[in-house]
């Protein structure tokens, strides 16, 4: 095991870059220490006869020209002792200073105070000259290299094949985005098959207009440059098995998202019954978990983002795992969108996503192993632009309580316009350099007694929602899996939302109202909160006279 030393020369005291390195250093398995901060050149020699190590990492981030005098006298101490020349050298600063000590041909690596966390890990593993070998082309090899360091994500989709290709190129060269997750178009999602049936008035509406298996092809070679991002793409509305095997041998797929019970009658994005749906959909699951693809189910911020209440949210997280678990996927993707509602309180969001977390990972075991992805809700993002970054980057922030393994970004522009290439790039550095700062040390806000309070309430409220449903077949031996069950849960009013009133297979008549910073469900009528026990008791006794 090699040894780093780190310290800071002169009188510099910023330590935080150094520190920053030896705690990647050390996640590469060196052995590091820190030994203090501004010593001088004859100090130095001393810790090195001490300490004998096998590199040295020198910092000075002050005004350039007093760093001088202090590399001529290294330089001269080095010139005269052996021991010294066998020591690998690497410094770090500002770009002026860094610039300066490539005048001195002391160290074999410069940082300049611009490089990012990918590029340092590839040093320190010795591959950074190697191209696409520093970067996995399979999600769970790519997180391994990287985590606790989250790899990103971002959506793409621009109106043409053409335009997209420029913007994959653009991204993939600027080295800040590992996943690009390719939006087809409207008509792509639902009649890539029949495409007779496309209106194309509405080509590249919502996304990148893909109408033949070389549109993928040409898309996925764009990406073969810079950082080698991979490629994902929505898993579409119809024919999705079929789908997924073109997008599978076209882009390697990076993973699935696919729903539970949505793209259905229930939000009339295409034209499946709730049933058939849901049977589809965990068909998708299985095709997806024996060929090893991860998968995602991201039923858990549709139900949200028609205002069902927390606890809905939360037991539709648990129901999303435990059906990928069933039908056998491996790797589950579990995506935890903060800001839904946009005004929901920081403390409740995270406790809201703290529950989540300790019902699906209660499901982890040699053949199911769970990925946090995190990202903002697109509906927190204001129209000013400024004020969009700081949402972009305060969400970002928060997110990084729960550690996850990916973060999807979500581009600051898209309550005003649809990303390109330049927006998409701009607001992965905005992401890049809060996890950077993450990393230097943080207060642990999941400790937080409130954060607590909240993920504990959720917890046992989301446990009534799935104890009810499954009470609803008690003589099938998985209720919770099984789609006449999960109809029923629907038709009933146990999973239900303000913004499904009116809909022919849901109950659609939930209230719900912020309180506190929290959504609750709400009678109107008494203004009070609706606890869920009650609630789940008044539709339970309605039980046997609605079938």
């Amino acid at each position: 095991m090699k040894k780093i030393i780190g310290l800071t020369l002169g009188n510099c005291v910023h330590v935080a870059g150094t520190m920053n390195f030896l705690s990647l250093a050390e996640k590469e398995n060196y052995k590091t220490e820190f030994v203090g901060i501004g010593i001088s050149v004859s100090e130095l020699i001393k810790i090195i006869e001490d300490k004998r190590p096998d590199i040295v990492g020198l910092s000075y981030r002050l005004s350039p020209e007093p760093l001088n005098k202090i590399l001529e006298e290294l330089k001269e101490k080095i010139d005269e002792n052996n021991d010294l020349k066998n020591i690998v050298w690497f410094f770090g600063g500002t770009e002026p200073t860094a610039l300066l000590a490539e005048n001195y041909n002391i160290f074999q690596k410069i940082f300049y105070g611009n490089e990012d966390i990918d590029e340092v890990i590839a040093y320190l593993k010795g591959q950074e000259n190697l191209e696409e070998e520093v970067y996995p082309k399979k999600l769970t090899d790519r997180i391994k290299s990287k985590y606790p360091y989250p790899v990103l994500r971002h959506h793409l989709g621009l109106t043409s094949i053409e335009k997209t290709v420029e913007a994959i190129q653009k991204i993939a060269e600027a080295k800040v985005l590992d996943i690009i997750s390719i939006a087809p178009d409207q008509n792509a999602q639902e009649f890539f098959f029949d495409q007779e049936n496309m209106d194309e008035n509405l080509s590249g509406a919502g996304g990148v207009p893909i109408r033949t298996e070389e549109d993928l092809r040409t898309l996925f070679n764009a990406g073969q440059r810079g950082n080698y991002p991979l490629l994902r793409s929505y898993s579409g509305t119809k024919n999705i098995i079929r789908f997924a095997d073109v997008l599978k041998k076209n882009i390697n797929n990076a993973w699935c998202a696919v729903p539970l019970f949505w793209y259905s009658e229930l939000d009339k994005r295409g034209p499946r019954t709730l049933r058939e749906a849901i049977i589809e959909n965990q068909q998708v699951m299985a095709w997806h978990g024996e060929r090893n693809i991860p998968v995602e189910v991201n039923d858990s911020h549709h139900w949200s983002l028609r205002d069902a209440h927390d606890a809905i949210g939360v037991a539709a997280a648990y129901l999303a795992a435990l059906n990928a678990k069933k039908m056998g996927v491996k790797d589950y993707i579990a995506q935890f969108m903060f800001n839904v509602p946009a005004y929901i309180s920081a403390e409740n969001d995270l406790g809201k996503m703290l529950a989540k977390i300790e019902l699906i990972e209660s499901l982890v075991d040699e053949s199911f192993k769970v990925y946090r992805q995190a990202r903002a809700g697109l509906a927190s993002f204001p129209a000013d632009l400024n004020q969009a970054k700081g949402q972009l980057a305060a969400s970002a922030y928060l997110a990084m309580a729960i550690k996850p393994h990916i973060y999807h970004v979500v581009g600051f522009c898209e309550a005003h316009h649809a990303a390109e290439a330049e927006d998409v790039i701009e607001s992965c550095k905005i992401v890049r350099g809060i996890i950077k700062n993450e990393f230097l040390g943080s207060i642990d806000l999941s400790k937080d007694v409130n954060v607590q309070r909240r993920k504990t309430e959720l917890i046992e409220e989301a446990k009534l929602i799935i104890d009810s449903i499954k009470s609803l077949s008690p003589e099938i031996d998985d209720p919770l899996t099984d789609p006449d069950t999960l109809v029923k849960a629907v038709k009933l009013g146990i999973l239900d939302a303000p913004q499904l009133k009116g809909n022919s297979i849901a109950k659609g008549e939930l209230k719900t109202r912020m309180v506190s910073g929290a959504l609750y469900a709400y009678d109107e009528e008494s203004a009070k909160i609706i606890h869920e026990k009650e609630r789940l008791e008044a539709i339970l006794k309605e039980t046997s006279s609605f079938f």
